[in-house]
């Protein structure tokens, strides 16, 4: 039994792959378009964790798939959802442009007389809403092509059992967890400590316009 699991080094191959992993480009340009709107970090920690969780569903099923049917059309099948990915990526871009066209403008007064300042009304997405989406986004992303399972698989040859490389996918898992966490708490602090709408909408400008390019880059066999 316990030569069916993990050693210590594999297990720390596995965290260490799934930190990196969470770094793709594909991820961040597609998580950041969501992460935008969260309005908390304790939402942006959740909403990262969401997209983990659907990321380790279909990264599980696609472990198992490669340990049960090794090469066969592996490639081939895999590298056509990273077509799904890349016409994700260029929806969500285009979703986050839609998003700056629903502007609210809001009059007050003030010493010198009326003033008038935009507000951003998409912002105010439910999170159970969010959390749906990022979960969607992380399905996606876990049934596209994973250098690092394979190089997960490659390391743990020695494991006998379906078991065994599921237990290391589930490690891997982990570190995409915590790399995704670190992420978004880096890229939500500048928006919840500035409470700046211009900062907010060129965020999202250069979130959209990045997921958008990646995509077509994807599209063309460029990334």
């Amino acid at each position: 039994m316990l030569e069916s699991l993990p050693s210590l080094s594999f297990a720390f191959l596995a965290l260490a792959l799934g930190f990196k992993h969470s770094y793709d480009a594909d991820h961040i340009v597609a998580v950041a378009n969501l992460l935008r709107k969260s309005k908390s970090l304790r939402e942006a920690l959740g909403m990262s964790v969401s997209w983990s969780l659907g990321h380790m569903l279909t990264a599980s099923g696609i472990t198992a798939f490669l340990y049960v049917f090794r090469e066969s059309v592996l490639r081939l099948l895999l590298e056509k959802f990273e077509l799904l990915v890349a016409v994700m990526l260029i929806g969500l871009g285009l979703y986050s442009l839609y998003d700056l066209t629903r502007f609210h403008r809001h009059e007050h007064e003030g010493e010198s007389g009326k003033h008038a300042h935009l507000h951003v009304h998409a912002k105010n997405e439910q999170g159970r809403h969010l959390h749906q989406h990022m979960f969607g986004i992380g399905i996606v992303h876990g049934l596209a092509s994973n250098d690092e399972l394979l190089i997960l698989l490659t390391a743990s040859l020695g494991l006998n059992s379906l078991a065994g490389m599921l237990a290391g996918t589930a490690l891997f898992s982990v570190g995409v967890v915590a790399g995704m966490m670190v992420f978004a708490v880096v890229f939500t602090y500048p928006l919840f400590r500035a409470h700046s709408d211009k900062l907010y909408a060129a965020f999202t400008v250069l979130v959209a316009l990045a997921s958008i390019a990646y995509g077509w880059l994807m599209l063309r066999g460029l990334a």
